[in-house]
């Protein structure tokens, strides 16, 4: 299904009224769907199917939230765990290669082999790994042929390219050299001590003994070298002109920083992370344990130099924030924000949990080594509590939340500002945890977080995620990647005592006029499409400028991209199908109505005509 001018206009018109200044269909890279005869088993926007789908958005949504960009590794597809820098290969639209754009230098028959020989070409799911391994070979055939076929106009480009991106271009494409030496991406299991620590030599005999390594590498291997930063350079272009194209369409594309580290990155500026600990999870309710995700920590001490400048591991982040914010100029979402404000860390191969040393970062006073880092004192805790609980900060002085903010300050915001953005252009996930550290530095930068309405917790009068609690300067949407589409959430509260609950409070929220309250609570605890409609009004309806909406929920796809804490091809797989167009998506107009229509027969009345419009629909 497609929208017309008409529906579209009255949409817009819905989204004005209703307070939405944005409204964003999150995909992620690989979840584009393809065009006809062009599935190659992975998703891109830059694919002729990825601009199909910027067509169709174009109207609807003035944004699209993409997932992070990064290389991921042959044995993981998780976008979460990519590059920071370099872009992932997949996202090369090969059927470009093949054009005179590029001088042919990938063969058609390359390229048809890989569509007709992909094992999901009939399902709108990835084929990770056999993608993985076919796309390298056919760069591998473009690469050959530029040698031969390039034009002088591209190949002077490709130069300006390697020389202007060299601060990062040149490690990541020593670490793809060093992996075809030891036959393995995974550089802990090197053999070669000097190779594991290339780039973190301790003393001058090292540094130039490590020299000589790079020299010898950079000679062994200078096809494998050059080959990996011409894949980066095709990116670079296609990625350009699918923001530029997207752009004519009034579409922005809004990046992802995760928190995360990959292998690549880690061992390129080994010597700027905490040595012996990780990023990670205190023990919850999902996981008795924590979370222990084998993330490096950015050392504070070669964050800052004493006069409060960037240090080392700062001019690295804001390095990545410039060249996020340059090439994303509609906004960067940051993941798990938590992670660069108040981060909750943890002893290498131990558990993140409290009895085995963990704590938070800034905000442990009294931990044996933390303790250096705190920012909090003593007397700013509540010892009552333990140090993995939300409110154990509890007071802070205006200089103290600088302190906890100054990585947001001095890195995110003054990056955006150098590229010309402001702070509005960057959205904080900050569900879940959310110390009083990170609630005081949200509140005094004025950072937009977000609101998930599928998690609101219906005892709770004043839960942030409900619907009467949720402010203006935020970001509101039902679920996200890391959630079930809306309608198996539905259906999952028909007939329970929660599922009563959520329905009690949508009434009070959404139906404060209507004469019929508990026909329609118990309405809502029965028909699972009702409920699911009534959780979309919610977010519409809400005070949020901003609306996100994950593609399975618009296009009501019941199945799961991600089901935190598995892994394998069967995860980060689900897509956006081919034939997407065919689909039926929610009912947008019918949602619209009736977000307004529960703001009041006031604000109704004053917009009777718009309400008819939308019903007309």
């Amino acid at each position: 299904m497609s929208f017309d001018e008409r529906t579209i206009s009255t949409i817009q018109k819905a989204l004005s009224v209703l307070g939405k200044k944005n409204f964003a269909l999150i995909v992620h890279g690989g979840s584009f769907p393809s065009a006809i005869n062009e599935n190659t088993g992975f998703g891109t926007m830059n694919s002729n199917g990825g601009k199909e789908l910027i067509d169709y958005a174009s109207g609807i949504f003035n944004a699209i939230q993409l997932g992070p960009a990064g290389k991921t590794k042959s044995c993981d597809s998780s976008p979460y765990t990519g590059t920071i820098f370099s872009t992932n290969p997949l996202f090369v639209d090969l059927k470009e290669l093949t054009t005179e754009a590029w001088n042919k230098i990938l063969s058609i028959a390359t390229f048809n082999e890989i569509v007709n020989s992909n094992p999901q070409k009939n399902n709108n799911k990835t084929a990770y790994s056999y993608v993985y391994n076919k796309y390298a070979d056919a760069l591998d055939e473009a690469y050959r042929h530029f040698l031969t076929r390039g034009n002088s106009q591209l190949k002077k480009e490709f130069e300006e390219f390697k020389h202007l991106n060299n601060r990062w271009l040149d490690r990541d494409s020593m670490y793809e050299a060093l992996s075809i030496e030891h036959q393995n991406d995974y550089w802990p299991l090197w053999q070669s001590e000097v190779d594991r620590n290339l780039f973190a030599p301790n003393t001058i005999e090292e540094r130039i003994e490590h020299g000589k390594r790079l020299v010898e590498i950079s000679k062994k291997y200078e096809y494998d070298i050059d080959k990996y930063k011409f894949i980066q350079f095709i990116l670079k272009k296609q990625n350009t002109e699918t923001r530029e194209y997207a752009k004519t369409k009034n579409i922005k594309m809004i990046a992802d920083r995760q928190v995360a580290f990959s292998d690549r990155d880690i061992w390129a500026y080994k010597a700027y992370f905490l040595d012996g600990w990780m990023l990670g999870c205190p023990p919850d309710y999902f996981s008795k344990d924590g979370q222990a995700w084998g993330f490096p920590v950015l050392d504070p001490e070669k964050m800052y130099k004493e006069d409060g400048t960037l240090d080392k591991a700062g001019v690295l982040l804001k390095n990545l924030y410039k060249k996020m914010f340059r090439e994303n100029p509609g906004g960067v979402r940051i993941d798990h924000i938590v992670g660069l404000i108040d981060p909750w860390v943890y002893k290498s191969g131990h558990k993140p949990k409290i009895e085995e040393g963990a704590g938070r970062l800034y905000s442990s006073p009294e931990h044996p080594f933390l303790s250096k880092f705190a920012i909090a004192k003593l007397d700013d805790l509540d010892m009552s509590l333990e140090a993995d609980k939300e409110k154990r900060v509890k007071t802070l002085t205006d200089e103290q939340i600088t302190k906890y903010g100054a990585l947001i300050e001095k890195i995110v915001i003054e990056a955006a500002k150098e590229e010309g953005l402001d702070k509005n252009a960057i959205v904080c996930e900050d569900l879940g945890t959310l110390t009083n550290p990170v609630a005081a530095v949200m509140k005094k930068y004025q950072l937009q977080g977000m609101r998930l309405t599928q998690f609101v917790v219906p005892e709770e009068p004043k839960h942030p995620y409900r619907c009467c609690n949720i402010d203006e300067k935020c970001w509101a949407m039902v679920g996200t990647h890391d959630n079930e589409p809306i309608s198996m959430w539905a259906k999952s509260m028909i007939n329970t005592h929660e599922g009563y609950l959520h329905a009690k409070n949508l009434v009070e929220d959404l139906y404060a006029e209507a004469p019929n309250k508990d026909d329609i609570i118990t309405r809502l605890t029965k028909d699972a499409e009702f409920l699911k409609q009534t959780k979309l009004v919610e977010v519409f309806a809400s005070k949020a400028e901003n609306v996100q909406i994950f593609f399975t929920d618009f296009f009501q796809i019941e199945d799961v991209y991600n089901r935190p804490g598995t892994s394998g091809d069967a995860n980060w797989s689900l897509r956006v199908p081919d034939n997407f167009k065919e689909l039926t998506p929610i009912d947008l107009p019918e949602i619209l109505k009736q977000a307004i229509i529960s703001r009041g027969s006031g604000f109704a009345n004053e917009h009777k005509e718009l309400v008819e419009e939308l019903a007309a629909i």
